[in-house]
């Protein structure tokens, strides 16, 4: 049984390749197209997953699409109905990008050069927030656990909740668009003056500057209700059929302002470009972060008063929230949380063909996901060819004496560019694309922003710490595979490791495994047996561009910055 799963014409493009039960491969199509968040339809990704699984177009027997334009069709209609002053431009891109995900049989004809009715009957679409359960409950390692989809919007829902057993998902209750935390949250994002798709995570990054002063206010913006949703007092923000997000040509996210002339009376008004950050402006993003959270701990406790469970899977690009993850077993009655590691749009691909491997087509559950080493992948041999064409000096290095000299490196205040192994799906860097420092170092921070990164100053580098040593340096202790949740880091480790603590005493973890991360894993022990800290400082490789993914886009972002040193499999690039 061979099923691709498609997000296509959405944010976040991907496929996603599962073969007689397992993932074999997924990746986002940004990884090729250089582009983030590229939204058009996932050709190279789907020719890079037929690859990895030495299968062809005619060989696959299910296309799962993570959107299906039948879903709650009345509700999008009486909207419109009853919002007819909004864009006509806007509702014609939406009909126009419907048709698009209708039409992936012709797409699909045209990309295989097979007859369009030859997949008349492989193609399934599965909802949107289907797909998001889908990719986090059949994922994760429970056999039973409550369930929670949480986004800006998706075929008219903004927030969906079920349970899963076994091969079923029941979802239990729903909101519709355009009562969405997303958009909520996105909204304040553009307010605060961070206009772009998915800058959300900055505001998120400079929450713990202010203090939440606005959060009574925001209580009138947002609406908890006593069935365990939410309504969002719409005169706040635009109308929908103003434009929330549209795709162009170019297949780029593009975002409308969300907020009304009524926030930003209220509020304040959106920062200028060039403005500096004030109080007010982090106050206010404290306040945001707060009311999200206050909204999260409200659907999940009824969730788990309605359900009775312990467990719970949660995707959406809500739950691309660490801050707010990472307090969920102390807020909530649930003791376990299962996030994936995409679980943002880009994780519809996997959920689509796990809803139909398992919803569907009752195809056994596989062995819980806890790698998202799913990506490309070179040897020695291709990376050094590379560099030989680029007349790139290079030294080739066993293992042992790799990580001594990476570690060395380390120590010193060297920063280095890591590619190992396989790339990661989903938008954090786990030690297959990563840049890494010293932890220990208090000027980390700086050489890195002014080497590489050149980000805002307010946000904060991660760390990935040796599974079994969380306890010593967390006040929680729970696994954290894919740097989805922010702990507490204990106060007598804080001045140990500086670099990765936030201004608020936290870190956004990334607990690694031997058996899931070997390389990267002996790399942190070896920094440890040096200096006793089992913790690297990690970041994404990347220069205000997609995670590098192939060597000639390490080669070019080591280059055209300061890092000090590049590291590819087993080869190792020094600046003299």
């Amino acid at each position: 049984m061979i099923i691709i799963g498609i997000n296509a014409y959405h944010a976040d493009s991907s496929a996603a390749i599962f073969v007689d039960g397992k993932m074999i491969a997924a990746i986002e199509e940004e990884r090729f197209r250089r582009v983030k968040h590229w939204a058009g339809f996932p050709t190279l990704a789907i020719a890079f997953c037929l690859q990895e699984a030495g299968v062809s177009y005619a060989d696959v027997d299910y296309f799962a699409i993570g959107r299906d334009p039948k879903a709650k069709l009345f509700s999008k209609l009486k909207y419109l109905a009853a919002n007819p002053s909004g864009s006509l431009a806007v509702i014609r891109d939406r009909l126009n990008n419907s048709k698009k995900v209708a039409s992936i049989e012709k797409e699909l004809s045209i990309l295989s050069s097979l007859p369009e009715a030859s997949f008349a009957d492989k193609v399934k679409n599965i909802e949107h927030h289907r797909s998001h359960l889908a990719s986090a409950f059949f994922a994760s390692p429970f056999e039973e656990a409550a369930c929670l989809s949480i986004d800006g919007s998706g075929d008219f829902s903004t927030t969906m909740t079920a349970t899963g057993r076994g091969n079923d998902i029941t979802v239990l209750q729903s909101v519709d668009f355009p009562h969405s935390i997303g958009i909520f949250y996105t909204a304040f994002t553009q307010l605060l003056g961070f206009p772009h798709y998915g800058d959300e995570y900055k505001v998120m990054g400079m929450a713990p500057y202010g203090q939440p002063k606005y959060l009574n206010l925001l209580h009138d913006v947002v609406k908890l209700t006593d069935d365990g949703l939410f309504k969002l007092d719409l005169d706040y923000f635009r109308k929908g059929t103003s434009g929330v997000i549209s795709y162009g040509d170019d297949h780029i996210p593009m975002v409308a302002p969300m907020f009304s002339e009524v926030m930003a009376d209220k509020f304040g008004k959106q920062r200028a470009k060039d403005e500096p950050l004030s109080q007010h402006h982090m106050d206010l993003a404290a306040s945001v972060q707060r009311m999200t959270e206050e909204v999260l701990f409200h659907l999940l406790n009824h969730l788990h008063r309605k359900t009775g469970l312990s467990r719970v899977c949660i995707a959406g690009g809500v739950a691309q929230n660490s801050v707010a993850n990472g307090k969920i077993t102390r807020n909530t009655g649930f003791r376990e949380v299962y996030i994936p590691s995409a679980g943002h749009d880009a994780g519809i691909s996997m959920g689509a063909a796990l809803y139909v491997q398992h919803q569907l087509l009752k195809v056994p559950r596989q062995e819980p996901i806890y790698s998202a080493y799913t990506g490309s992948r070179y040897t020695n041999e291709e990376i050094a060819a590379v560099l030989q064409e680029k007349s790139i000096a290079f030294t080739q290095m066993e293992d042992a004496q790799l990580y001594d000299k990476v570690t060395e490196c380390l120590i010193g205040g060297g920063v280095v560019g890591w590619m190992s192994g396989r790339a990661e799906f989903g938008p954090r860097a786990l030690g297959g694309r990563s840049i890494i420092a010293d932890p220990r170092r208090s000027d980390a921070k700086a050489l890195l922003n002014g080497k590489i990164k050149r980000r805002e100053s307010f946000r904060p580098f991660a760390p990935s710490i040796l599974k079994e040593h969380v306890a010593d340096y967390f006040e929680l202790d729970e696994p954290v595979p894919f740097m989805e949740k922010v702990f507490p880091i204990r106060k007598e480790k804080q001045d140990i490791i500086p670099a990765v603590t936030h201004v608020d005493g936290t870190g956004r973890l990334q607990t690694v495994d031997r058996l899931v991360s070997p390389r990267y894993y002996a790399l942190i022990e070896a920094f440890y047996n040096k200096t006793g800290v089992p913790i690297l400082l990690n970041t994404s490789f990347n220069e205000n561009e997609p995670i590098v993914n192939r060597p000639e886009e390490a080669i070019d972002c080591f280059l055209r910055t300061q890092m000090d040193m590049l590291v590819m499999e087993n080869i190792v690039v020094s600046r003299k």
